[in-house]
This record gives C-alpha cells, structure tokens and sequence, in this order.
C-alpha cells in the first residue's frame, strides 16, 4: 500500500515538472512572438563590431565597400539585413572552405559544437549541421573551416544617423557595382524578399582623400576601367553626369573652421561648383570625346563625402563610383537607385 502511494505520489511529481516545462515552452513562444524581427533574427546573424582602426586605415589607403541608408534609429536592425544581404554575394562569404582532421576525439568534437552554438551567425549553422555527421570517433572527418576566417567586411563608425558603412580590406579585389546590380536584380525577380530597413546600396569603387590631385586621379582611373570594358559598348560621344553628397558636413564643417581658421585649402573642394569642375575635367582627361547630360548619362560619377567617426579634424574622405545607367536616377536628383520601387513605405521613409 505504502509502496503504491509513492508511486502515485512520483508520477504526480513527473506530471508536475512535464506542466511546468511545458509552461516554460509556452511563455518562450509567447516571448519570441513579441520580439521584433531584428531581434528574432539576431541568433542567426549577429552584429559585427566597428573596426576602430578602419578611419585611420582610409585615411592612408584606398578601400572598396558599401554605404547604405537607413532608417534612422533602426541602425542595429539595418545592420543584420546588410550582412544577410551581402554576405550571399560578397566573397568568401558565399565559398565555403574544408579541410581534414584526423583523429578528431569526442572533446573536441564538443567543444567544437560550443563554440558553434555559441556564435549563432550563418557560417556557424552550417558548421552545427556539418557536425552532426561526427558520430564515429577516432576517425578522418572534413571539417569547415569557415569559423577559423576573419571577417570580410568592416563595420565603420560615423558621425551620421542613418548610415552604415561597410569596408573590404585593401587589395581586396571586389566589382562592387555588379554585387549591388546583382543584388537589384534579385529584388526586382523576386528572388529575394524587399528589404525592410535598408533604403538604398552605394557601391563603393574607391576611396581617398578630399584634395584636387588624389580626386583627378581616382575618377581618371575608374572612367578609364569602365570605357574599357569590353562588355559594354559605348556610343560616341559618351554622356555622363557627377553627383556629389555632403552627408552630415555642415556640423563637421563649422567644428573645423573653428579650430583652423586660416586653412582655406581644406575646404574649396567642399564647394558643389568646384568639386564638380575638378571631376569633370577628370573625366574629360579619360574620354576626351564625353559630354555632360544629366537627363541620360551613360555613366554617372558618383562623390559621398564619408562622415567618419574617430578623424582628426580637417581629414575629409570620399568615396567615389562610376555607375552605368541602370544603378542611377536622374529624377528628382542624381543618386543611387533605391532597393524599394516604392521608396516611401507605411513609415514615410525615403
């Protein structure tokens, strides 16, 4: 009789904590519905930190890269749907890499399994699904290698809301503009889902430093890249237009007149109508047959000031891009398509 009553009194305890895990799985789900969607997807691909040594490093070199706009305040949310969205085109991102181990003891295939599970982004899942197939120990295994890789990209602090800036490492090759074009046409397909919180992708080609010898330069080089290109065929004569973005300058500006009042040169090419004519005449060194046409240029020289945070005062950086005709729009203002065919959303957003 005694030994019956314990029993019953066991199974109502094991009824018990099943109820209680069972309330527990309920409040999570409960939980996970009221998270918003960056939050949901943060153990999937979690948020890079800044290179704080990436300022300094466009300062010296110039780096290959991508601005987007964003949401204001919805930075960390803009942040996660970037790198999902680059990380399918940007290399190595997308070429996974295997290499064999010999030998592999069930320690170490736990330990493995830690340190996947414990930095949930995408490279770490694969890593997670290939371990499943250790179920021998002492024998050979091919083993991703992916997690072992620095990053591609670099996250860049700025001094602007509503901005992120990602950096390739120098001598990095990447065609930047065929990512983004690549990435524009996978949205329009519907292939890929439109983006929430990103607005617009510049491709970045080049960066240097805002002064009249290093931005001849740069433009010359690129306008040379892109008219030979043998896949594309130009009409003669070529048509182009230059568009130039001062994010976020005048507070920068007004900071450093400031402190050097007497150092004009920092800032004439701060100046649209200057700016503009050194570009030009970069450009017309390159194809001496171009022309202006803001209506239907066959290629557009695209100047984003960078608000880099981390500077010292009166260091100016640009990034510079040649586009072809279907990354641009002329109307209202020359600027980079945006991902949205419709750029304003429920949220007014542009």
């Amino acid at each position: 009789m005694a030994e019956q009553e314990a029993a019953k009194d066991l199974g109502d305890e094991e009824r018990a904590v099943k109820d209680g895990e069972t309330d527990i799985d309920d409040g999570e789900k409960k939980e996970k519905k009221s998270m918003t969607p960056w939050e949901q997807h943060a153990g999937v691909i979690s948020i890079p930190r800044f290179d704080y040594n990436a300022p300094s490093s466009l300062l010296r070199h110039s780096h290959s890269g991508f601005l987007i706009t964003c949401t204001i305040k919805r930075e960390k949310s803009a942040t996660k749907e970037a790198m999902s969205i680059l990380e399918k085109y940007v290399r190595p991102f997308n070429s996974g890499s295997s290499e064999i181990v010999e030998n592999l003891d069930d320690n170490a295939i736990t330990k493995r399994r830690k340190i996947c599970t414990d930095d949930l982004d995408r490279e770490s899942i694969n890593c997670v699904q290939n371990e499943k197939a250790f179920i021998n120990p002492g024998k050979t295994r091919r083993v991703d290698t992916n997690l072992n890789r620095d990053p591609v990209l670099s996250l860049v602090k700025l001094t602007r809301s509503g901005l992120l800036l990602f950096t390739l490492p120098r001598d990095t090759p990447a065609d930047t503009v065929g990512i983004v074009s690549n990435i524009m046409e996978s949205l329009e397909s519907g292939i890929s889902k439109s983006p929430l919180w990103c607005h617009r992708i510049f491709p970045i080609q080049a960066t240097c430093s805002l002064n009249e010898k290093e931005l001849q330069t740069v433009v010359s080089k690129l306008v040379l890249h892109f008219m030979n290109d043998k896949q594309r065929e130009t009409v003669r004569p070529v048509k182009f237009a230059v568009g130039y973005n001062r994010r976020g300058i005048d507070e920068t500006q007004m900071k450093i007149l400031k402190d050097k009042p007497n150092d004009s040169n920092a800032f004439a090419l701060l100046d649209r109508n200057k700016c503009f004519a050194i570009v030009a005449a970069a450009v017309k060194s390159a194809a001496s047959d171009s022309v202006v046409d803001l209506k239907s240029p066959e290629f557009s020289v695209l100047v984003e000031l960078l608000p880099l945070s981390g500077v010292p005062n009166g260091s100016l950086v640009v990034s510079v891009s040649v586009l072809p005709q279907n990354l641009v729009n002329t109307k209202p203002r020359l600027c980079v398509r945006a991902l949205l065919s419709d750029t304003r959303d429920r949220d007014g957003r542009h």
